[in-house]
């Protein structure tokens, strides 16, 4: 859609630079820093940019009171990988003052009422054109429609990025490092998705209506924070959630019987520190009660389990007392030695795990959160039941870092014991079942993402 980026001074022409980082550069102060001179024009502006957002009037915002309205655009057509021509700037107080104000991202056909509204509330005259998107990927600036700045977006990029990446090779795995500086070179559309199934169908809707709501076991331990979002995924699917904490399990208070499905959480188990999820399976190995409890809930041929994070890490360490699952390999402190907070995309790969069902060849984005995830096996151990790998802006299994985060053995993701019935994964499926979740999805999402139908797979098994 053609558009064009529009500059909102809310500064009112003052173009003020003390303070400003340009200044800093030059070991300066200045003397008059922006500020905020019309508060009641500034509350008019807040209420109609979200109602820009709203209504879907504007493409993109990003405000300029860090680095000015030059780090804005470059912020911008970094975080979108495209190419723009930055026009009819004349002067550096121009480009570098940190005034209160902002780019807006406007389609074409939305112009006309997007103008008109700025006008309303008093910004026709402190409202201009700043840049055009190109298809050349190119930064390109303009002064009194003389060309005086021209570099290639990516190499930009990089340079942008230069200061975090010698910070990150002091401080991480240089070889991640490096890799992740090398991918911001890469000319790409960005995450790739594809699905293999309507999103939009709800298959436990016919469950819905019986009134019959499957218990399931929302287990958490000391510092799982994610047992909330868990019980939301699967509440929506049509099961009756529960909140069970391993001290329940532990004293006898709460057995697994009553229960048809079980899922442990992510998190922050025991603080996180190394063998966390080691010493979280431990509690149930050492503990006779416990042991036995879980021993009988997994030779049900009626139940499932789900284990997320530090669950994924627990459960995998549970093979002892789990049919089926003598393929499952450690999880390792990640390659790139550091917690990984990041959104990335897996592929569904064809398994018997009945969360999965209908899935396959599917490619989606999903939030990940770990610092021990890489997936290890030792050298006696069959790779089998593969459920989900990392893959590329390509849609490939990788082992290249940022897009494989933690730098697992042939990008594996997650796993399922021989039966399909339980299934273990490092990724956070339950941060994303909802589009409004994801950092980013494609315009067609609306209310579900495609993670929906994981949780929605294990209701229809279940009847």
């Amino acid at each position: 859609i053609d558009s064009e980026l529009f500059l909102i001074d809310l500064g009112l022409g003052r173009n003020r630079m003390g303070g400003s980082c340009l200044a800093q550069v030059y070991n300066q102060v200045g003397k008059t820093s922006p500020d905020l001179d019309d508060p009641i024009l500034f509350a008019k502006f807040f209420s109609l940019i979200n109602k820009f957002n709203k209504e879907k009037l504007i493409s993109a915002y990003h405000d300029r009171s860090d680095g000015g309205v030059i780090t804005t655009l470059f912020e911008m057509a970094f975080a979108s990988h495209c190419g723009m021509e930055i026009i009819g700037t004349n002067t550096i107080n121009e480009l570098f003052n940190e005034e209160l104000g902002c780019i807006i991202q406007i389609p074409i056909i939305n112009k006309s009422i997007v103008l008109k509204d700025l006008e309303d509330i008093g910004l026709k005259n402190f409202t201009r054109p700043i840049a055009k998107v190109n298809n050349t990927d190119e930064i390109l600036i303009y002064q009194e429609k003389r060309l005086v700045f021209r570099e290639l977006r990516k190499n930009l990029h990089k340079e942008w990025s230069s200061t975090s990446f010698e910070i990150s090779k002091l401080r991480d795995n240089p070889i991640c490092s490096e890799s992740e500086n090398k991918e911001l070179l890469k000319i790409s559309d960005g995450l790739k998705v594809k699905t293999t199934f309507d999103i939009n169908e709800s298959i436990s809707a016919p469950y819905l209506n019986t009134k019959v709501k499957p218990k399931i076991a929302i287990l958490r331990e000391q510092g799982i924070n994610g047992h909330v979002e868990m019980a939301a995924a699967f509440t929506q699917a049509g099961f009756d959630a529960y909140d069970v904490h391993m001290s329940e399990i532990l004293s006898g208070k709460i057995a697994l019987k009553k229960f048809q499905g079980l899922a442990a959480c992510g998190g922050f188990s025991y603080g996180d520190v190394l063998g966390a999820g080691r010493g979280w399976a431990n509690s149930i190995l050492l503990n006779s009660r416990a042991k036995d409890e879980f021993s009988e809930y997994f030779s049900r041929t009626d139940s499932f389990t789900l284990g997320v994070c530090n669950g994924c890490q627990m459960v995998s360490n549970l093979k002892e007392i789990i049919p089926g699952s003598q393929s499952w390999p450690s999880f390792e402190k990640n390659t790139s030695e550091q917690f990984e907070a990041r959104f990335t995309s897996v592929k569904i790969e064809p398994t018997n795990s009945i969360l999965f069902n209908g899935m396959e060849g599917s490619i989606m984005p999903i939030a990940i959160a770990h610092g021990e995830g890489r997936v290890k096996f030792t050298s006696k151990q069959s790779k089998s039941n593969i459920s989900m790998h990392y893959v590329d802006y390509s849609g490939n299994k990788t082992q290249t870092y940022p897009h494989n985060p933690n730098g697992s053995e042939d990008g594996i993701a997650s796993m399922c014991d021989d039966s399909g019935r339980i299934t273990i994964m490092m990724p956070h499926p339950e941060r994303v079942f909802r589009a409004i979740q994801n950092s980013w999805h494609p315009d067609g999402w609306q209310e579900r993402s495609p993670w929906m139908r994981m949780f929605e797979n294990a209701r229809k098994w279940v009847d």
